[in-house]
């Protein structure tokens, strides 16, 4: 890479990173923690690329992207956040932004994102930007996973396009209300939004009556693998006939549509037509760390709807963890709610909750071998609760962190030593350390080395 790039972030371990990283691709890096800093470069023309924080000591590096943009058009900015959310993706898409990552970032990715900017010739006239938008109330998306994050980068990308999008899942995962945010948060946000169903394409002029009321505007084919051949044939004529005033079309299926296809009940024409861009939303149960931040959002929704304050004891969070959510997201909601109407107390306990969940909920050990799909990350955070929960509500003796890692590295270690037949090299290789890192593992975690494990 080649360049000069303006770093702006209050972590000093983050500009330490990057400032070390780029120079050795070969890149000038200014460094800085404060914005105010950060916008005097710009105005003095320095710097080929901007990579900034959002939330700054001195102010927010989203707000301040219209005035770099008025100052020096053309100059690429990346925004890193840890602000996590919908929110900040779709706003720094509607700054025009030339990236966005959320924290933890991945640097080797930063690095091919930045090198991408450096070398682009995008040399835009001053844009005029749409102010951030607020959150509201019915925040369509909350998740911080790795899958959600990716999701929300992808809304933010697709969203002033004239792509169609299909937007595919299990019931419940809130595909309809990504259809809905991507229409809200786009230029055709003034315009109507119009949900079609298989139903709504009776008589001869439903599917025009359909696009006319939708007309400038975005138009949702809902469950589209539910309309019939008749209805597969009209859409395919009204996507192939679309005018400069036709409406935006995204669709839905909880359905495999590939599937479909070659089962020969979904027309593969308008399989094509309507895949501009696909995206699967994942079930609540691949995402089993947004459960918590998920409760809280729809307990504080909830709470103002209906006025009531409640709180989720412990054990009743365990048991949403560890719930298996057929339902998703609107299950999730369903519950929540159902408990703030019911409960009498101020703390929903455990029994309540799993009366409302329909009975006694497997407990963690009994469940651990009937989760085939586990991730390891969900096993190893329920065998470590069950560690704490064996003191009694007492804190286990301090040195856990070591004692976890040490419990974590021996199996792995062994296991890795078995499948390369004792070959330290290999082993090394797979586990991705030094050799002499793993001699030295060897020996302080005491694995014994067998005939198939000798050293080399």
């Amino acid at each position: 890479m080649d360049g000069t790039v303006l770093v702006a972030d209050d972590d000093r371990t983050i500009r330490t990173v990057l400032t070390q990283a780029l120079t050795r691709a070969g890149c000038k890096v200014h460094a800085t923690s404060s914005l105010m800093t950060l916008m005097r470069w710009v105005e003095e023309g320095k710097g080929d690329l901007v990579i900034s924080d959002v939330i700054m000591p001195d102010g927010n590096g989203l707000e301040a992207l219209p005035r770099i943009s008025r100052i020096r058009p053309g100059l690429p900015v990346i925004v890193i956040s840890a602000q996590n959310t919908i929110m900040t993706a779709i706003q720094a898409a509607e700054a025009e932004a030339f990236d966005y990552l959320p924290k933890p970032f991945d640097l080797p990715d930063l690095m091919k994102r930045s090198a991408r900017a450096l070398d682009s010739k995008r040399r835009a006239a001053a844009a005029v930007v749409n102010p951030p938008r607020e959150p509201g109330d019915d925040l369509p998306l909350v998740g911080r996973t790795a899958a959600m994050q990716a999701l929300y980068r992808l809304v933010a990308k697709v969203m002033n396009t004239d792509l169609p999008v299909l937007i595919t899942g299990e019931s419940g995962t809130g595909k309809s209300l990504i259809a809905k945010a991507i229409h809200d948060f786009s230029d055709r946000r003034s315009q109507p939004f119009v949900v079609a169903q298989a139903a709504d394409l009776g008589g001869v002029d439903g599917i025009a009556q359909l696009v006319a009321k939708a007309k400038g505007g975005t138009l949702l084919i809902d469950e589209v693998a539910d309309f019939d051949e008749d209805g597969q044939s009209r859409l395919v004529r009204m996507l192939d006939v679309a005018d400069d005033h036709a409406p935006r079309i995204l669709a839905t299926s909880q359905a495999d549509l590939a599937a479909k296809v070659e089962e020969g009940r979904l027309r593969k024409d308008l399989f094509y037509r309507l895949g501009g861009v696909s995206f699967n939303v994942p079930p609540l149960r691949e995402r089993v760390e947004d459960i918590p931040l998920l409760t809280d959002h729809f307990l504080t929704k909830a709470e103002r709807e209906l006025g009531a304050v409640r709180r989720l004891s412990p054990e009743a969070r365990a048991i949403l963890r560890a719930f298996p959510w057929p339902g998703n997201v609107r299950q999730l909601e369903n519950v929540l709610k159902r408990l703030l109407v019911t409960s009498s107390e101020p703390d929903i306990s455990a029994a309540e909750l799993e009366a409302t969940l329909g009975g006694p909920q497997p407990t963690e050990p009994a469940r651990a071998g009937a989760v085939e799909n586990e991730k390891l990350s969900q096993s190893v955070a329920r065998h470590l609760k069950r560690y704490f929960d064996l003191h009694n509500g007492q804190l286990p003796p301090p040195g856990v962190y070591d004692r976890v890692l040490r419990e974590i590295e021996m199996p792995l270690i062994e296991i890795a030593l078995d499948a390369t037949a004792g070959n330290q090299a290999k082993c090394a290789d797979l586990l991705g350390i030094n050799r002499n890192t793993l001699r030295k593992k060897i020996t302080d975690l005491d694995i014994r080395v067998t005939r198939r494990r000798k050293l080399m």
